[in-house]
């Protein structure tokens, strides 16, 4: 106990409780409507051509998280509308946009002039080394998507659950889904500070999964999974400085086990 109160001593350590909880509560919301709308597949496809934006930002000289914000936003935005143009192929073309992501940025740290950069943190996460910068930029995205939720609540809701009841109900159901889609490519932003890109889509998912277990509602939903998401941040940050491992792999195992644990729970209660 010594040791982690001696470690909030440091800015680095308290910067991070801080992202693990803006990311947290952003998965909290934006995970529910992904698990509820069965959205996992698109949300891969948007996280990993993050990767093309990283390396976007390195071959270009700009801020390799501004790079990923842009591409994830525009993905989204492509696969929004390939959604209700090419509805038969869109797992196929979901899976072609993902590997093509990761290409483009592969080629393009490759391209880079000078020493290859260090992929590393992009693609695993190390919430340890978040700047006060990005805590900022973190912040501001968080106070978008609550914003954009609070006033679309009712159409996201109505979209969520049935897109024909919405348009019947005279809601464009392409732009709330677009919008929908596009909250969840800034929020992908958010993790790939905290658990990298190849395991965002764990953190946006599991919290929500485990909470959709035990309710129905929405908006309860809500709460249940930021309090679940900042839960296993918080536990992974202190496990990973703790023990010196991988703090993006260590959220993720917590997490995972969570989900496990919760089935479990709730088969044994069922019989």
């Amino acid at each position: 106990m010594a040791e982690l109160a001696n470690a909030l001593g440091y800015e680095f350590f308290r910067n991070a409780l801080l992202a693990g909880i803006l990311a947290s509560t952003a998965c909290g919301i934006i995970g529910s409507f992904v698990v509820i709308k069965r959205m996992v597949s698109l949300t891969g496809g948007i996280s990993h051509a993050a990767f093309g934006g990283v390396g976007l930002g390195y071959f270009l000289g700009f801020s390799p998280i501004l790079g990923a914000t842009l591409f994830c936003v525009a993905t989204a935005a492509i696969i929004a509308k390939l959604r209700h143009i090419a509805h038969q192929h869109l797992d196929t073309l979901v899976g072609a946009i993902w590997a093509a992501g990761m290409a483009i940025g592969i080629l393009l740290v490759y391209l880079t002039p000078g020493f290859a950069p260090d992929l590393y943190g992009y693609l695993f996460g190390n919430i340890l080394l978040v700047p006060a910068g990005e805590i900022v930029f973190m912040g501001a995205l968080l106070a978008a998507i609550i914003a954009i939720t609070a006033i679309f609540y009712n159409q996201l809701l109505a979209v969520t659950f049935d897109e024909e009841y919405a348009s019947v109900m005279n809601i464009a159901s392409e732009k709330i889904i677009a919008l929908l889609l596009i909250m969840t490519a800034v929020t992908i932003v958010m993790l790939i500070q905290v658990v990298g890109i190849i395991l965002t889509i764990a953190l946006l998912t599991l919290p929500a999964a485990i909470a959709r277990e035990f309710t129905g509602r929405l908006d309860r939903m809500f709460y249940l999974s930021t309090i679940l998401g900042i839960a296993f941040t918080t536990c992974g940050i202190f496990l990973s400085y703790t023990l010196d491992v991988p703090s993006g792999a260590t959220i993720i195992l917590i997490g995972a086990a969570a989900y496990i644990i919760a089935l479990c729970a709730k088969t044994l209660c069922i019989r």
